[in-house]
Order: structure tokens, then C-alpha cells, then sequence
């Protein structure tokens, strides 16, 4: 009977540094050419939230708008409107009030612009 459970753990230690072995060793992952825009929506929500607070630091709009440009081609007024909307049953008021802020500080989009070509 003590010897089921000397194998049973045996190989579920094996196993475990077998899996860690392959998995950081042999084939580790390769994030080098992950792409900006394959973010999820809450990591691209911070970073939105982050270029409000910087804007409602220095009020620089400019600036704001290469900030949110980085993120992709979608146009700045649709990140920070994706941003709000993930962003108002999850974060603080005053976080909320900061991404209406820089979304009333942007520019309207010239008509007949789709997305943004830097």
C-alpha cells in the first residue's frame, strides 16, 4: 500500500517538473512581436485611465491624443468611449470623472474619418 502512494506522488512530481521543464525551457513563449491592440479590454481601460490622469495633470491634448494613438488605429474618442463604458460599473468615481474629462477635451473627428493613419 505505501508504495501506490511513493509512486503516486513520484509521478505527479515528475510530472509537475517535466511540465515546467517544457514549458520555460524547450518551448517557452515567445511575447517578443504581441501586438499593442491584442490587449484586453481592462489593461487598455487602465491605459486610457493613466492617459487621463497625465492629461489632468499637464492639460496638454496633444499630447493625450499620441498617448491614446499608441494603442491603435481606432479613433482616440472610440478608446476612451470603450474605456468608460468597461470602466463605469468597476472603477471609482473619480476615475470616471477623469475619462469624461478627456473625452470632452477631444476634438470632435473631422467627418468622414474612419480611423487614424500616424
Amino acid at each position: 500500500m505505501l508504495s501506490r502512494w511513493v509512486f503516486f506522488f513520484l509521478a505527479i512530481i515528475l510530472g509537475v517538473t517535466g511540465g515546467l521543464f517544457l514549458g520555460w525551457i524547450v518551448f517557452p513563449p515567445d511575447a517578443k512581436d504581441t501586438a499593442v491592440e491584442s490587449l484586453r479590454i481592462d489593461y487598455k481601460t487602465d491605459y486610457v485611465l493613466m492617459v487621463a490622469e497625465v492629461f489632468n495633470n499637464d492639460g496638454n491634448i496633444n499630447q493625450a491624443i499620441l498617448r491614446l494613438n499608441f494603442l491603435g488605429d481606432e479613433l482616440p474618442q472610440e478608446m476612451v468611449r470603450s474605456a468608460l463604458l468597461f470602466a463605469e460599473p468597476r472603477y471609482t468615481d473619480a476615475d470616471i470623472i477623469l475619462l469624461r474629462t478627456l473625452l470632452q477635451s477631444l476634438p470632435a473627428p473631422e467627418p468622414g474619418v474612419e480611423e487614424n493613419n500616424p
